[in-house]
Formats: structure tokens, sequence, C-alpha cells
């Protein structure tokens, strides 16, 4: 099988759009005890150029998840295969995530934190995928709305490939 890049966001835009977001996140969380919870490992990329751009304090952890939706079925079994360090009970938590998409994961991911009894939960994401929407989860702000189409770059890979790209990309295969 052959593939094609085909561009939706070029690093600049992707710049711009982060600022933006930490404008709005920094006003909304000025005076709390908020903690940053980045979901390994795509999200990477956008947790390091938004939290060089907040101006307020925060704390910074990672959780990852795994899902096994293609053996298990489809809908599939999610679970922590890394857990955070400090503990979120009466903190500000925003969940950092790459894309959304089914809302499988962060549905599953949400459950489990809420459970730790942080003051507040939210979620910013980078990608929105509502087209692929099988859960409704809250988006509290988002990057950038996409259609259905399957996203590498910035993080984002195919096959652990490509999460280098500094733009983000549609994965297109190429008909013969």
């Amino acid at each position: 099988m052959r593939y094609r890049l085909e561009k939706l966001y070029s690093e600049n835009q992707i710049k711009e759009r982060i600022d933006e977001l930490c404008l709005v996140i920094s006003q909304d969380y000025a005076g709390s005890d908020l903690v940053l919870v980045c979901v390994l490992r795509g999200s990477v990329y956008f947790a390091v150029d938004l939290t060089r751009r907040l101006t307020i304090p925060f704390t910074l952890d990672f959780i990852s998840i795994s899902n096994y939706g293609h053996e298990t079925g489809p809908l599939g079994i999610v679970r922590i295969t890394k857990d955070l360090d400090i503990p979120i009970a009466g903190k500000q938590v925003l969940v950092l995530e790459d894309i959304v998409d089914t809302g499988l994961s962060l549905n599953y991911l949400l459950r489990n934190l809420k459970t730790r009894h942080p003051s507040g939960l939210r979620v910013c994401t980078l990608l929105n995928v509502p087209a692929r929407r099988l859960v409704e989860v809250p988006i509290d702000y988002q990057g950038f709305e996409l259609p259905d189409v399957f996203a590498v770059g910035y993080g984002l890979d195919y096959h652990e490939r490509y999460r280098n790209l500094m733009d983000i990309y549609a994965l297109v295969r190429e008909t013969d």
C-alpha cells in the first residue's frame, strides 16, 4: 500500500492557534492550582509548545493509556499503562490531548480522573474529529476541527512514523 501526505495545517498555523489557546487558558486558570495532564505519546509535541507559552504557574504530569480496540472488537478495551505521579485531588486539571476522535479513550480517562476528586476537570485537544465520535466527551479548548481523515505529523503517527513532521497532514491511501 502506498500513501501520500496532504498538508492540513502548517507549522505557523499551529503556532498561531496554540498562542490563542494559551491566552484563553492563562486567563481561565489565573490564580488556580493547575495540573496539566499530558496524554502520552502523541500529545507531547502539543504539550511542550503549549506549556512554553502559558503565562501562569502549573504542574505538568504524564499519563499513558492504551486502546486495544483492534484486538477486542469495535469498542475495545482501554487501560492505563503509565499513571500520574502527583495527586490531583482538589486541583484544577486540564487534560492535554493530541486528537479526540471516537471519544472512547478520553471518556475512560475522564471517568478515571474524576474518581481522584479534582476540583475541576477539562480537556484541551489540538485536533477534534466529531465525525468519528462514538461517545460524547467534553472538549473545552480545541485547536482545530478536522474532517474524517487520518492525520499525521506534529506528534501524530501512523505505526510510529511521521511524528516528527512540523506540519499536520492527512495520510491518504493512493489507489493504483
